[in-house]
């Protein structure tokens, strides 16, 4: 331990160990997964970030080391900790350059937002000479005027590589490639078994997996091609638990991109024709189930079947807006008549 702490301290890092750890020091080779909470002050005391809070919903960080994370500084720390162990690291600024930027994206992630929404496309050290507003006043000022930084760390885990799945970002072109067969595999199953949060999510990493490697060729190209007409069956998966979900208008969206492609495509138009219909879109849900059966005529009764079930519900629907309406002016005459 004495031996870390002099090699911190030579690099501008001064390490101060409020709890011991549990075992050996581990490895940390690259493609190991650390889980750690963190808190991240000002020397003065003053509070930035803190995974612990309610505000960043109690969840920890995640790193995949060697995979050049933006905040370099993190990797250097946690290496000099065991599992379980709980340390304050006093970071020079040379380190903590990059901090502003980095809680930007953790804090987007947390909104539900695009982590690199508000950065530009330049480097890291770039984009903190520009001046440019990170939506929030603390990291602006700390952007303006980079300080130290106190890092408080509770290492939870250590997963070395092969012992758990690595999450898309972190997969290399073969590994997204590789894992695409299983995802849909375990979305299947997950489906059959009603669980269709989970089938969903499994579906959605194949996509992302194919999508991420997509985007890296020419649209039109072969492998273009290629890489969509293995995005398209998962995607309609994908439609389907949000069909019975009651996700309809994402349905739509969905459907409607892949028949901007594929104008043949059979279950695009029922997924699409089916929630047109759930929405009232009584024209809209007619023309996709015509097309239905104009590409596949062996649909017939499965789509008269939505047509009357359609029907059905139009007819409940007017009948209840009679109702209500016969009410609204009944009660209307009875005040007016007193």
């Amino acid at each position: 331990m004495e031996e870390i702490a002099v090699g911190l301290s030579a690099e501008g890092i001064q390490k101060k160990v409020v709890s011991p750890g549990r075992g050996e020091l581990p490895s940390f080779i690259d493609g190991t997964k650390v889980k750690f909470h963190y808190r991240t002050s000002l020397c003065n005391g003053t509070m930035l970030d803190d995974s612990r809070t309610e505000e960043c919903q109690n969840k920890p960080m995640e790193l995949i080391m060697g995979k050049k994370f933006k905040l370099p500084v993190w990797e250097r720390i946690v290496m000099t900790m065991r599992e379980g162990e709980i340390a304050e690291f006093t970071c020079d600024v040379k380190h903590t350059a990059l901090y502003p930027l980095v809680s930007q994206s953790l804090r987007n992630i947390r909104a539900g937002k695009d982590p690199l929404e508000g950065q530009r496309h330049c480097c890291g050290i770039a984009q903190i000479h520009s001046h440019h507003s990170t939506g929030h006043h603390d990291l602006d000022h700390l952007q303006a005027d980079p300080q130290p930084l106190v890092f408080t760390i509770e290492l939870l885990q250590v997963l070395t590589p092969g012992s758990f799945q690595l999450d898309t970002w972190a997969m290399t072109d073969n590994e997204k490639l590789d894992a695409v067969p299983g995802f849909h595999e375990e979305g299947n199953a997950l489906f059959k078994q009603g669980d269709l949060v989970g089938a969903a999510e499994k579906y959605y990493n194949a996509i992302a997996c194919l999508k991420n490697l997509q985007m890296k060729e020419r649209p039109g190209d072969e492998s273009w091609i290629r890489l969509d007409t293995q995005i398209t069956p998962l995607l309609l998966n994908y439609c389907q638990c949000k069909l019975v979900q009651g996700q309809y208008y994402e349905v739509l969206d969905h459907c409607s991109s892949i028949l901007s492609k594929y104008e043949d495509n059979v279950k695009a138009y029922f997924k699409r024709g089916k929630a047109n219909a759930a929405v009232w879109n009584e024209t809209e849900a007619r023309a996709d189930f015509a097309k239905v059966v104009e590409l596949d005529p062996s649909l017939g009764q499965s789509v008269a079947r939505e047509l009357r079930a359609m029907e059905e519900r139009i007819r409940e629907k007017q009948k209840e807006e009679k109702g209500r309406y016969k009410n609204l002016f009944g009660v209307g005459a009875t005040a007016t008549s007193s």
